[in-house]
């Protein structure tokens, strides 16, 4: 959440910024602003009364007759005001608690103006687009024919949008999530594996809820949801905790199965691995400290290391900078990495890469002592570092052979056993 302080200081700036992003809050910072005095006032009259109630005490213990008797039915009058007050101001924590869940952070003046991901801005592009001289296929017949997934028995089991991997595939993917894993090990990452059920105040931390309940899959009996992303339980890891400034960075590659709706997206992209209820991920996650440069420089690492596993897959690759209008309400910032994939005809979203500043932190409650001792809300970002099998419809397309065989990525060669293809009865 916005810190109170500056929607208070820059209401118009905070609209702004929600306009940018194309979510409505210009009633909701208005509400804030008149619920934030009238706060103000009444927790002033209630200290006002308080510090009277003290003087008044010792007043009393030092009368004797009607004076004291008079004082003590006043006091109680002041008393019973106090306690109306502090119902009032609970009521009105509780509004703005809300309202505060639902004003969206304010965009960087480096985010394009658009309504949706057309809108977006390429930045960067990587590598060449293969120009096949036979008619290559998709993912999902070459998947079929090469015996590597399994659509219509995933249906039979767990409905549309599912998909078993077997033979290569399974082990394609298992190498390019360990593959990935040991990259970011190497670059100071801890590995963590997560609960992928988690309680509803992860979700809300991490600014999935409100707003986002449509997409994740709830567990009502057990009051458990489960994640759309590792970086809820990572992020929250250090919820209601103070680190020490010398602590951070904390850098975390968190390893998990994820879970998603996909609410709102019938008839989108209904066949193959491209939108899917069930995914593995590796995202990264860092804490840092309140500082505008170091977030910078950390949103720039995490990206180029996202890149770089592209690049040694041989992936050919974009970078966008995601406009106003396909930027969610947390982000001050985010760039999508899409990947090549031959049967779309262009560019797949593989990978996005965000920054929050505070605001997660502030609903976490994740703070860190500086080296003045002051007590400060951390900063956060995170990235996808890779998720599959979406990534294997770009490994198994640009890869594939005329003869219908498909060449694997010399890097993920040593997690198969040194195979250096896939070709169907060569197992």
């Amino acid at each position: 959440m916005l810190d109170a302080k500056r929607i208070r200081e820059d209401p118009e700036g905070v609209k702004a910024g929600a306009r940018v992003k194309r979510i409505p809050a210009e009633a909701a910072v208005d509400r804030f602003l008149e619920l934030d005095a009238a706060r103000r006032k009444l927790a002033f009259e209630r200290d006002e009364l308080k510090a009277r109630q003290n003087r008044v005490g010792k007043e009393i213990a030092r009368l004797q007759g009607e004076e004291r008797e008079r004082l003590r039915r006043e006091m109680g009058e002041v008393a019973a005001r106090a306690k109306s007050i502090d119902q009032e101001l609970q009521t009105i924590e509780a509004e703005v608690g809300d309202l505060l869940l639902r004003i969206p952070n304010v965009p960087d003046p480096d985010v394009p103006e658009g309504e949706s991901e057309k809108d977006s801005v390429e930045v960067k592009r990587w590598g060449q687009p293969r120009a096949f001289d036979f008619e290559p296929k998709d993912h999902i017949q070459l998947g079929e024919a090469l015996d590597l997934v399994d659509f219509p028995r995933a249906a039979k089991l767990a409905g549309s949008r599912t998909y078993i991997l077997k033979n290569e595939g399974a082990l394609l993917e298992l190498a390019v999530l360990s593959y990935t894993l040991d990259q970011l090990v190497r670059k100071g990452f801890a590995p963590m594996i997560v609960p992928t059920l988690v309680r509803r105040e992860p979700l809300v931390g991490t600014a999935y809820f409100p707003g986002g309940e449509e997409q994740a899959y709830a567990c009502e009996k057990d009051g458990l949801y489960l994640i759309g992303t590792s970086e809820v339980p990572v992020t929250a890891f250090h919820s209601d905790e103070i680190l020490e400034e010398s602590e951070l960075p904390k850098l975390y590659a968190g390893v998990s199965t994820c879970y998603r709706r996909e609410a709102g997206a019938a008839g989108k992209d209904t066949k193959g691995l491209y939108r899917i209820h069930q995914f593995n991920k590796i995202e990264q996650v860092v804490v840092c400290r309140a500082d505008e440069a170091e977030s910078r420089r950390f949103h720039q690492l995490i990206l180029e290391n996202a890149e770089a596993i592209l690049q040694a897959l041989g992936l050919p690759y974009r970078v966008v900078n995601v406009c106003g209008g396909d930027l969610g309400a947390p982000q001050v910032q985010k760039f999508d990495i899409e990947t090549w994939m031959p049967s779309r005809g262009g560019y797949g979203e593989t990978h996005s890469a965000s920054r929050f500043h505070d605001y997660q932190a502030r609903r976490l409650n994740l703070r860190y002592r500086d080296a003045q001792g002051k007590v400060r809300f951390c900063h956060t970002l995170n990235n996808t570092a890779i998720a599959s099998p979406r990534i294997l419809i770009s490994i198994l397309e640009n890869n594939q052979q005329a003869d219908g065989s498909v060449t694997i990525p010399e890097v993920l060669r040593p997690y198969l056993g040194g195979k250096t293809e896939v070709r169907r009865g060569a197992r």
